[in-house]
């Protein structure tokens, strides 16, 4: 493990070396993918997932958050603030280094973080990232924008969670995977940065983590009514 945490800072601090001088004018933005809320049989869910973003073509700092608040236990579920580093590898992806720091309704944890980000073909976006520490873990996400017509858009999304080691605190078990699945249906009412949308959500755990989700007299699988909004600026 030490020598995980050895390469993700060597890592890090060559993408962060070898980043110019920022003679380029600074750019930003703020891109909110979703805003919402889930009606549920067990609970209902105030969610967010937003990236703010500040730089140039040659690098980019970006502060992403994501959370759950779940109303029935009046508390966050997930909550998590990541500061990452971008710079491009090649026209369509970005390297990724920084760190991720979770809490504080659930357990603090901290980790470094190492992936990419970019475009695959036919722009499926993708987000393929290592969170390296003691409870260690890898996230695959994708999502697709579908246009029906020019305003109305259908946005699929998959997000696929693999735990490398046990977090009892948290309910995840090593190699007990949790699957999220979506489905969300926006309109442009202002131009794309004001979109609200409906949908659906679905989500369920497996192996170890759905054990641990037993233990805890907690399903192993959920499904929400999604209404929300897409905001960017």
């Amino acid at each position: 493990m030490r020598q995980i945490h050895t390469l993700a800072g060597a890592f890090a601090l060559a993408i962060f070396s070898a980043t110019p001088a920022m003679a380029e004018p600074l750019v930003w933005g703020i891109q909110v993918e979703q805003l919402e809320y889930r009606i549920g049989d067990d609970t209902d869910v105030f969610a967010w997932d937003f990236d703010a973003v500040v730089g140039t073509d040659e690098f980019k700092l970006v502060w992403r958050s994501e959370a759950e608040f779940a109303f029935e236990e009046n508390k966050f579920e997930t909550l998590e603030n990541q500061i990452r580093g971008q710079v491009p590898i090649n026209r369509f992806f970005d390297a990724v280094a920084g760190i991720r720091v979770d809490g504080p309704d659930v357990p603090t944890r901290v980790y470094g973080v190492l992936g990419i980000h970019g475009l695959a073909e036919q722009w499926f976006e993708i987000d393929a990232d290592f969170f390296v520490s003691k409870y260690a873990s890898f996230r695959f996400e994708v999502e697709y924008e579908a246009l029906i017509t020019n305003r109305l858009i259908l946005t699929p999304s998959v997000e696929f969670t693999l735990p490398f080691t046990d977090d009892e605190e948290n309910s995840i078990g090593a190699f007990g995977p949790k699957l999220e699945v979506g489905a969300r249906l926006s309109y442009d009412l202002i131009d794309r940065a004001v979109s609200p949308y409906v949908g659906v959500h679905y989500e369920r755990v497996f192996g170890r983590s759905a054990d641990f989700a037993r233990d805890d007299n907690e399903s192993e699988d959920a499904l929400f009514f999604v209404v929300g909004v897409k905001v960017m600026f």
